[in-house]
């Protein structure tokens, strides 16, 4: 198949950027136990073509450029859009969100300056592992409620509100962790052209 700008991973993507975020505020305007599972629900699906849109790309060998900046750029938009979302709802601190953006913004400049100066910033095993802890954190923080999980007659009550809010934690020390090591291996790499 060939390479076009839009093929079926790039699509998707597109459809993450666009539509799910338009739902997703829907969804929000009036929140509730059903509009909150709801929510959780399309962020989950959204989130879910984030894994097949990549598997895609390389599996079909679809892979462009214009994919690979638009498939982090989807998912800090779609996981940018929910954390603000939850603020009016006081389901997550302000400042957790500003810092977790500012990051994101700062860090997909120093990628676009690295591409114009021609130098490679690789992602990071662990900041992969970052937008996993996002995804888990925001899904936990939309649901929101405690529900009763378990098997037959055994319930096991959880405090998705709890849960979500120690997730985003752990995910918050990640992504500032990863900011800070891309800029480091930037000015190191930058540096070390230099010399």
């Amino acid at each position: 198949m060939p390479n076009t700008v839009f093929n079926l991973p790039n699509i998707l993507t597109l459809t993450r950027i666009t539509v799910s975020p338009v739902i997703f505020v829907i969804l929000l305007y009036r929140p509730g136990p059903l509009m909150s599972f709801l929510s959780a629900v399309v962020f989950a699906a959204a989130a879910i073509t984030d894994f097949l849109d990549g598997y895609l790309a390389r599996r079909l060998n679809m892979i462009t450029p214009l994919g690979k900046f638009l498939d982090p750029l989807a998912d800090k938009i779609l996981v940018g859009v929910a954390l603000i979302m939850l603020i009016p709802l006081e389901r997550v601190q302000p400042v957790v969100v500003a810092l977790i953006i500012g990051r994101e913004l700062l860090v997909t400049g120093l990628r676009v300056y690295a591409i114009n100066e021609s130098m490679g910033i690789e992602t990071s095993r662990l900041a992969k592992y970052k937008t996993t802890f996002q995804i888990v954190a925001v899904v936990g923080l939309l649901l929101h409620y405690t529900y009763d999980l378990g098997l037959g007659m055994v319930a096991f009550p959880v405090n998705f509100q709890i849960a979500g809010t120690a997730m985003l934690y752990i995910a918050l020390g990640i992504t500032l962790w990863t900011g800070i090591d891309y800029f480091y291996g930037f000015f190191k790499q930058a540096l070390g052209n230099r010399e």
